[in-house]
């Protein structure tokens, strides 16, 4: 069997062509990308000198811009509005939609801006009961997970890419080297 290769070539350049061009386009295009994640969750108990014991539980999430276009009427949608605070401090507002839930309205998020909102509520409310979702003008945020991770040193992620990039250079010469054996 002899493979055409002016006709594969013909036929899959447009192809190809077509999604470099949509991951150029999503890749520069000047637009808001929003990312929230949670950075905390925790739960404490304290008993003041002499009194009851008590329980509270906590949580922030982080919202981040990380596009290359402000973020307008950035909503931070909940269920339950416990007691917050926003840090850095940004200009909001409160608005109580018409099913009695809250919305955290941000008027702006510049290019490269991070705010954390942390939570302080009281059980039987937990933090999966607080937040219902983040949007914009421009879209929904991209809502991330997030795990603390080891942070190495730049001279050993530089060594595992060398590593990598060999690795890749490798199978795609026995690659070549495999068809060229079949292809005879």
């Amino acid at each position: 069997m002899v493979i055409d290769w002016n006709a594969v070539t013909t036929i899959a350049s447009p192809v190809i062509a077509l999604f470099v061009g949509v991951w150029v386009n999503r890749r520069f295009e000047s637009r808001p990308v929003l990312i929230s994640y949670f950075s905390h969750v925790s739960a404490f108990r304290y008993t003041p000198p002499g009194g009851q014991p008590s329980q509270f539980n906590t949580h922030s999430v982080v919202l981040r811009n990380t596009g290359r276009q402000s973020a307008t009427n950035i909503r931070l949608h909940h269920t339950i509005l416990p007691e917050f605070n926003i840090w850095p401090d940004v200009v909001h507002n409160i608005e109580i939609l018409p099913n009695g839930s809250k919305d955290i309205v941000i008027p702006t998020l510049v290019p490269g801006e991070e705010i954390t909102v942390s939570y302080l509520y009281f059980p039987p409310v937990i933090a999966g009961q607080v937040n219902a979702g983040v949007k914009c003008d421009q879209g929904f945020a991209n809502q991330i997970t997030v795990l603390l991770q080891r942070q190495y040193p730049r001279w050993f992620n530089r060594t595992v890419i060398a590593f990598v990039l060999v690795g890749l250079v490798t199978v795609a010469y026995l690659i070549y080297v495999g068809v060229t054996v079949i292809v005879r």
